[in-house]
């Protein structure tokens, strides 16, 4: 069944799980995609606006992410960052030759006045991105996450700590002044399937869903018929990907698909889980969420597009099953 052309689909991601996800999705619907991006990651290096989960998806969406590492560009190089060195700046968040010609024109771009949402989709078309990239917000949110040493920025323990102090609990600074953008209640409003990607529950989706308007507009669509399907990014046990796995741990949650379907009660309809995790289906539905299991792990194009397929058909909504 071909995509109608009023199908319009909302995903709710991070990072590199989220932004493969958007990958099947784009290669599924094409422009009809929108995708809300966590920017509470966002932090400021040499001067500059670095957006990491917006740019880790708009390079994987425009076909030039490096896909070994899961983030940055193919093909990237680091003089820029050596040269910073030499000059005695900290360089433990390590920006590419390639990708610092992103944080500057963005940079420059809000300097003059620009709004956030303007400046990323100009980014975007500027690298034929098919589907549209909204930041969860305009207003500047950031992670703070409670350690044994404090409370510590998100990159700093993400980063330059490489994720090592125990998580004990999180905090989101600039929410008070913080809303959905238009064009984010917009795309609630259109949507006729919303995904929430197999990102990290608490750093990546928790933001998105705590900005002021954007779990409204959600919950707003569900009860027009629009399900919510998300997607396990645990499988077996194990995060692919970051530390979300020992951030269910040391939260006191079960560390498996199941402790982190508990995280979207109340907000999603469905949940997928891998076929590794089948036997608990049965626990999933117990939270009166439906379960489909199905395989989640992608690797290449073709399995990202499977995923995508299995989430719309779960979602009865845009392009179920299409190809």
């Amino acid at each position: 069944m071909a995509a109608r052309e009023a199908d319009q689909v909302v995903l709710l991601a991070g990072g590199v799980g989220g932004a493969k996800l958007a990958a099947g999705l784009q290669a599924v619907v094409g422009d009809r995609l929108t995708v809300v991006v966590n920017t509470a990651d966002d932090l400021e290096r040499h001067g500059l606006l670095v957006s990491p989960d917006h740019d880790t998806v708009m390079y994987t969406l425009a076909g030039i992410a490096n896909r070994e590492w899961g983030w940055g560009l193919q093909g990237e190089t680091f003089a820029a960052a050596e040269m910073l060195e030499r000059y005695g700046e900290e360089t433990w968040f390590r920006l590419g030759d390639r990708d610092l010609a992103t944080h500057i024109a963005r940079t420059a771009r809000l300097r003059r006045g620009d709004r956030p949402t303007d400046v990323a989709r100009e980014l975007q078309r500027a690298l034929g991105v098919p589907a549209r990239i909204l930041p969860m917000a305009d207003a500047p949110v950031r992670t703070e996450v409670l350690t044994d040493d404090g409370w510590l920025g998100f990159q700093d323990y993400f980063v330059r700590r490489h994720q090592e102090p125990e998580v004990r609990d999180l905090r989101f600074t600039g929410l008070d002044i913080a809303e959905a953008s238009p064009e984010v209640v917009a795309a609630f409003e259109a949507a006729n399937a919303i995904v929430i990607g197999p990102s990290n529950p608490f750093v990546s989706i928790r933001p998105i869903l705590s900005v002021p308007g954007i779990e409204a507009a959600l919950q707003t669509a569900r009860t027009r018929g629009v399900a919510v399907v998300a997607v396990s990014g645990i499988v077996a046990g194990k995060a692919l990907k970051g530390p979300a796995d020992r951030m269910l741990a040391s939260l006191g949650h079960d560390v498996s698909a199941l402790g982190v379907a508990r995280q979207y009660t109340g907000i999603a309809d469905v949940f997928v889980l891998d076929q590794t995790d089948a036997e608990l289906a049965q626990a999933v539905e117990a939270l009166g969420l439906r379960a489909v299991v199905a395989p989640t792990v992608m690797t290449d194009d073709e399995s990202r597009a499977a995923l995508a397929r299995v989430v719309l058909g779960a979602s009865g909504g845009a392009s179920a099953a299409s190809g």
